[in-house]
């Protein structure tokens, strides 16, 4: 490739708190009426005095020490002024000058390291739903506490940007400061790219592309980017900075508005708010209540689960938390299950809401591992886990029932062998294997499992056998 393409991205997170970040408003407009949950501070009655949510200060220090960020102790908030129908106060209320989180990284599952410049703390802006002629405003999310992370121009791939964006929801969703829910705009993604001669010491004109809400679309827009610009750039033409939308549909940026500059925000220091005072013990205090982050699972796990089934469960915080707890002999055998059986269920999301105990998870592995249950019985039994009709009771109870123990017993499963052996319907294939039909042995294996209704280990019944026909 001629041209080296450089890409920084601006995410803004929408934390989870239970009220707005300057009123006492539910903060959870999912599935609300448009414009249900919103107070004069919101729309901006003159005379409405907005009022600092602490639990917002304390979700965005988690958020920060998520990312390995210096968290500053002391933090203020300004005004950044703009006119547009779905900010009713003509400003949004955020940090310009000294953001409350400063420098830090995300590691990717490559194990490169993404810089991260700042992240400052805001509150959002109302939807604006545009319609034929017309265009409604919806307020529910206007002063939705957001944390705005900032990278530094790090990334060179459309991957990576996939990859950066992916690890991030997963650093927040673990650290439990969002829903995280793509889908409600709970995380979307500013991707600014541009590119350059690859000797020069100059980075390109960007543009930018303005509110992605899945890691494919920043992907896709990443490449359609760079495949835009170099077509420009080899025509001797110059990129104008600009900010350009994404169509999911025709896999196309376009044109929206030419890029605004700071000087054009007249920032201005917010004055019905004070400044922000930490201690360094408040700090670590917070610091303290985050669980294993995704890089700890990963070195906690290397060689013991599968790569590709580790990043499959790393999408879901329940589910790492309780494999933490689980024996590692066992670890390999549970994650399998997870990924491959629980993950396919239509109800998965329901059933991450109750997981099955630690002892339940620990007892079907070592079914599984002493022979006692085959494959299939160990994922029958592990499904009927999350069953309500089977509440209460555990693995050895709920595989007892159902009658999937095998019988693991030598001398028990040796009498069935002979027994089904002296059948004549049995004569022509022990004589085909002791002739070389290694094949036929399927066939008496199935003979022994149907006189023992199915509870005999089969590798233990192949093994008395193939002793049995020598």
């Amino acid at each position: 490739m001629k041209y080296l393409p450089t890409i920084g991205i601006e995410c803004h997170v929408q934390l989870s708190t239970k009220t707005k970040l300057f009123s006492e408003v539910d903060n959870d407009a999912r599935n609300k009426e448009p414009n249900s949950c919103v107070s004069p501070v919101d729309y901006a009655l003159p005379g409405m005095l907005p009022r600092l949510n602490g639990e917002a200060i304390r979700f965005a220090i988690r958020a920060g020490k998520a990312m390995n960020c210096e968290i500053n102790l002391e933090s203020r908030f300004d005004r950044k002024h703009y006119f547009y129908p779905d900010s009713p106060k003509g400003y949004q209320i955020t940090q310009f000058y000294r953001p409350i989180i400063g420098a830090g990284y995300v590691e990717l599952p490559s194990g490169t390291r993404i810089r991260i410049e700042h992240a400052h703390l805001e509150g959002d802006a109302g939807k604006l739903t545009h319609f034929d002629n017309y265009s409604l405003v919806d307020l529910n999310r206007v002063d939705t506490p957001l944390i705005e992370i900032v990278s530094q121009p790090d990334i060179h791939s459309a991957k990576d940007a996939h990859d950066y964006c992916k690890e991030l929801w997963r650093l927040m969703r673990f650290a439990n400061v969002t829903y995280g829910d793509l889908y409600n705009g709970n995380m979307r993604f500013d991707v600014n790219i541009s590119l350059a001669p690859k000797d020069s010491d100059k980075l390109g004109v960007r543009a930018e592309i303005k509110n992605l809400n899945s890691f494919r679309s920043v992907e896709r827009a990443v490449e359609y980017e760079i495949v835009r610009q170099t077509k420009i750039l080899e025509a001797g033409e110059k990129v104008i900075q600009e900010t350009r939308g994404w169509n999911d549909a025709t896999g196309k940026t376009t044109e929206q508005r030419s890029k605004e500059e700071a000087k054009d925000y007249r920032y201005m220091p917010e004055p019905d708010i004070p400044p922000i005072h930490l201690t360094t013990e408040f700090v670590d205090e917070e610091a303290m209540r985050l669980p294993l982050m995704p890089v700890d699972y990963r070195k906690k796990f290397d060689n013991v689960i599968a790569n590709d089934t580790l990043e499959v469960l790393l999408d879901y915080p329940e589910l790492m938390l309780k494999l933490g707890e689980i024996n590692e002999k066992y670890a390999k055998n549970i994650s399998n299950l997870f990924a491959s059986v629980l993950l396919a269920e239509e109800k998965s999301t329901e059933y991450l809401n109750d997981l099955p105990s630690v002892k339940d998870l620990t007892d079907l592995a070592e079914m599984n591992t002493k022979k006692e249950l085959s494959s299939t019985a160990t994922k029958e039994v592990f499904l009927r886990l999350f069953d309500p009709q089977m509440k209460g009771r555990g693995s050895k109870q709920i595989a007892k029932e159902l009658g999937l123990i095998q019988e693991n017993d030598l001398g028990a499963l040796e009498t069935i062998v002979d027994a089904v052996l002296a059948k004549p319907e049995t004569a022509k294939a022990q004589a085909d294997f002791r002739a070389g039909e290694e094949k036929v042995i399927g066939f008496l294996v199935g003979q022994v499992m149907k006189e023992s209704h199915g509870k005999a280990n089969p590798s233990a019944v192949q093994q008395i056998l193939r002793e049995k026909l020598k």
